[in-house]
């Protein structure tokens, strides 16, 4: 079988994993990487068996697809340019920093028959593919995404930078419309936010509060879910999810009532969790995302399946990260007036 042609545009950070995983993919052949910076470009190559490119234009006729993994404010153009050659292209996120970028970019992908796939590599961490998998509705979702300041993505604030992962998965479980957003941020050490808090309540009843920052000193990546007869605890980083589920024959007040001597109780949470809670851990093969993320798009090309991440998916987590925005930048107004 043919071998699939791609190249990484950007060998920054998180570039250089995009080209060794595709270095190691049988079915891809590395076409290149390309980079402004010359000796990363090189060093990069070099170490993954490819030839280094200093620009785009010397790589569009010598590729099927690439991985956009450049700074926010070049995926438009760049994205653009692939697909206006018929190259498919997974851009990292945020797929573009505008709404109206991103919708020319899904215009272009249906009219050149490309596939166009946003970089949400959440959507790929076995946690999460194991709670999509439950039959669960759920009624509140808490979500901590804390890291320390990297230098990397100074270019957009910390809604487009980290929240955008979370906003991406919270539309994709609440199954439902969103009617309200309310949010709050500021900046720290960027002249953009660098810590936000934003509120989401779906049409459906359910509600989502995020917090983003990129000023902690201890990095965490966690999401709480919670239903009528579950709770599921999500460590993002660790890969481990726990799920606890509501005895279907038990309330509190068969446990506990108004004759209940709850001081003759020692361990009164054991007691309450242990007969009312049945608590598993979500079964997770703990498999590199970005791997299965990349393996996932090359499938897509080669087999003619649509992204699981779609480009209507990323239009509709900008459309909620720019409205979080406005709504951090309404508050920050609002609290100058009143100072």
């Amino acid at each position: 079988m043919k071998k699939l042609k791609i190249a990484v545009i950007g060998t920054g950070h998180l570039g250089k994993e995009h080209a060794r995983i595709y270095s190691e993919m049988p079915e891809v052949t590395l076409a290149g990487v390309v980079d402004i910076d010359k000796n990363t470009g090189e060093a990069v190559a070099q170490r993954c068996n490819t030839k280094y490119y200093s620009s785009l234009e010397e790589i569009l006729n010598k590729v099927d697809a690439a991985s956009v993994v450049v700074p926010t404010r070049s995926h438009y153009e760049i994205t653009k340019e692939l697909l206006k050659n018929g190259i498919h292209v997974l851009v990292e996120k945020p797929m573009t920093g505008t709404v109206s970028e991103a919708e020319d970019l899904i215009k272009l992908s249906k009219e050149n028959s490309t596939i166009l796939q946003p970089g949400y590599i959440e959507r790929f961490n076995p946690a999460i593919e194991a709670i999509q998998k439950l039959d669960i509705s759920l009624k509140f979702i808490e979500c901590h995404r804390l890291s320390p300041f990297t230098f990397r993505s100074a270019d957009i604030g910390v809604v487009l930078d980290l929240m955008i992962h979370d906003i991406d998965i919270i539309l994709d479980l609440s199954k439902s419309k969103v009617k309200k957003i309310d949010a709050v941020g500021v900046g720290v050490i960027s002249d953009k936010e660098d810590i936000a808090n934003a509120r989401i309540q779906f049409e459906n009843g359910c509600v989502a509060n995020i917090t983003a920052s990129r000023v902690s000193f201890e990095p965490m990546r966690k999401i709480r879910l919670f239903s009528e007869n579950s709770y599921i605890s999500l460590d993002y980083h660790k890969q481990e999810a726990i799920i606890y589920r509501k005895s279907p024959d038990l309330t509190p007040k068969s446990i506990i009532n108004e004759n209940t001597d709850v001081s003759t109780i020692k361990d009164l949470k054991g007691f309450v969790f242990g007969d009312l809670l049945k608590i598993e851990r979500i079964k997770m093969n703990n498999q590199e995302p970005l791997k299965k993320e990349l393996e996932s798009f090359v499938s897509c090309i080669t087999n003619g399946k649509q992204p699981v991440v779609s480009g209507e998916d990323g239009i509709k987590a900008i459309k909620a990260a720019t409205i979080i925005n406005e709504e951090i930048n309404k508050n920050l107004k609002l609290a100058n007036v009143s100072c």
